[in-house]
């Protein structure tokens, strides 16, 4: 059997398993144990079936027009419990600095009296929203769900990359990576205690139903969806189907009196909770653009009023602004008189002449960003640019200094990648996902890694040909969790094991069904996982031992780099 490690490259990047070259991280000796026992054609044949049944149900996203199945690479990422207390401090930390943030922002605007954060740095943002001033938000939460990208830097330390606060997804995709990854892949996690990631929807209906209009004692939920042609709609039928409540469309709601309902074919039912997957341009046309076919209008009326809460809040946008980004740790100093757990990436402001002066002549050794950029559209990476490409960058940053930020190139961490019939380094990020009632906040013991598949690439987003890993958060002992998949709705108090793979069992395990419901009616999608059932995972709280990571301290002081970043 050939040596799937053979001739594995040794890069400067953190690589997740090994710590050196042929030095196995204590967390992998079980996966690595498991590898060695298989060979490129079974993992290849196992990857096949898992990509064929993710197209066949509509796990998917959409690239060029083109359906295509996110890729989903079998070796999973492994964080350890220790490692994982610092995301479990550190992102709730942000989510409440930023709720503050947006909060203030929209209402007495402290932060711009004090001098922390220019006032003009807010009303330039596209993302800033007047209709909304003055709006409090339900238990103080704006930000119900969100979604804070990390990577680690080369001495593997955490760091925030970027906060995604208006509307975060491909949670859907950590779920069903769960349970496509247990069941074809179930030996690799025999001696691993890992925590379930099931707890997902029952946390987000909750915290959806907590911050519900004060006087209503049974708020009515729904998910709004731009439709069927939204590159996510897989992702927001499985929620609604998780969670228990309807899917709808704009044309399936109505506001009247400043009050909303779903058209259902006997009547029409209130809604209190709207947990919207459809930007704020397009959520109101009274409001926002006025052609805009797939929102409601009067639904930011219906919120002012106190008579519904949209999640999450409209105008988070401004927090998800990457020139806000580089505030964050001044804001999290502000209003929470704490030092940041999780650091930034070392940030340029374009804005700011000395920056831009030090940038643009370095351009080559940094990568520049839009600052309203999604889905690694417009990044440009120095060292992989050509000189036309280089110049091309410089002159649109002179065009529009507040559009643009540059951060130092990391070389994002590794985890070995099946690549041909090869163990390969690909670099990868995490988004780990946390869902706010109002209380607490609540991390998602997991997130969505995603991995650049080519070569080099430090892209992962799926619109680059980016895929992604199941993502494994160990347990600390003694609160130990079986490796196992993602339970179907309403069955989370039962336990069962996975049984270990055997060869000519795969295609058998993957039958059964998921239904979604569109606009009050149901519709069957046959062919999904087969889910095993697990038992909630008995640690769940935030942690309360404050531990701070080590982190890189950037050089700053040097004659070559005078200018220190953000």
């Amino acid at each position: 059997m050939a040596d799937l490690f053979e001739d594995y490259p040794f890069g400067r990047a953190w690589d997740e398993m090994f710590s050196a070259p042929g030095q196995i991280r204590p967390a992998y000796e079980g996966v690595f144990s498991a590898l060695q026992q298989l060979d490129a054609a079974d993992l290849t044949a196992r990857a096949d079936i898992m990509g064929r049944t993710f197209l066949d149900q509509g796990i998917t996203f959409a690239l060029g027009g083109v359906e295509r199945p996110f890729p989903l690479d079998l070796i999973p990422r492994i964080v350890t419990a220790a490692e994982w207390r610092v995301v479990e401090q550190g992102v709730p930390q942000r989510v409440r600095a930023l709720e503050a943030f947006l909060a203030d922002v929209y209402g007495a605007g402290r932060i711009f009296a004090d001098g922390v954060v220019p006032r003009r740095l807010i009303t330039t943002s596209p993302h800033f929203h007047r209709q909304v001033f003055g709006m409090s938000a339900q238990d103080g939460a704006r930000i119900v769900i969100s979604g804070v990208d990390l990577i680690r830097d080369e001495d593997g330390g955490f760091r925030v990359l970027e906060d995604n606060v208006r509307i975060p997804s491909g949670v859907s995709y950590v779920l069903e990576n769960r349970q496509a990854v247990a069941q074809v892949l179930s030996e690799a996690g025999a001696d691993h205690e890992v925590r379930p990631v099931s707890e997902y929807p029952g946390r987000l209906l909750a915290a959806l139903r907590a911050v519900a209009p004060w006087n209503v004692t049974d708020p009515t939920v729904v998910v709004l969806t731009p439709g069927v042609y939204n590159s996510a709609y897989f992702e927001h039928t499985l929620l609604a189907r998780e969670m228990g409540v309807e899917l709808a469309e704009g044309r399936d709601l109505i506001c009247r009196n400043n009050r909303v309902y779903l058209r259902t074919t006997s009547s029409e039912m209130p809604v209190h909770v709207i947990y919207r997957r459809v930007d704020d341009d397009f959520l109101d046309p009274v409001q926002f653009k006025a052609d805009s076919l797939l929102g409601v209008p009067g639904l930011v009326n219906a919120a002012r009023a106190g008579n519904l809460t949209i999640a999450n809040a409209v105008g988070n946008g401004i927090a998800d602004d990457k020139l806000v980004y580089t505030y964050v740790p001044d804001i999290i100093r502000y209003y929470l008189a704490e030092e940041p757990i999780l650091k930034n990436v070392d940030t340029y402001r374009m804005e700011v002449p000395d920056h831009r002066e030090y940038a643009l002549e370095h351009l080559a050794e940094l990568v520049l960003k839009p600052v309203d950029g999604s889905g690694g559209k417009g990044i440009v990476i120095g060292s992989q640019a050509d000189s036309s490409t280089l110049a091309k960058a410089r002159t649109t940053v002179l065009e529009n200094p507040r559009g643009w930020i540059a951060q130092r190139e990391i070389a994002l961490s590794t985890v070995p990648t099946l690549i041909g019939d090869k163990m390969r380094p690909r670099h990868v990020d995490l988004r780990p996902f946390a869902v706010n009632n109002g209380n607490d906040v609540w991390v998602l013991p997991g997130g969505l890694t995603r991995v650049a598949l080519p070569e080099g690439e430090l892209v992962v987003n799926s619109s680059q040909g980016g895929g992604s890993k199941d993502t494994w958060v160990l347990s600390a002992p003694p609160a130990a969790e079986p490796f196992t998949a993602a339970p179907p709705s309403g069955a989370a108090d039962a336990t069962q094991v996975l049984p270990v793979f055997t060869e000519g069992s795969m295609s058998q395990s993957m039958g059964g069904g998921m239904s979604q419901t569109m606009g009050g009616m149901s519709q069957t999608m046959g062919g999904a996982f087969d889910p095993m059932v697990q038992a909630p995972s008995s640690d769940t709280g935030l942690r309360t031992q404050h531990e701070q990571q080590q982190q890189v301290r950037p050089d700053d002081t040097t004659p070559e780099n005078p200018v220190t970043p953000c």
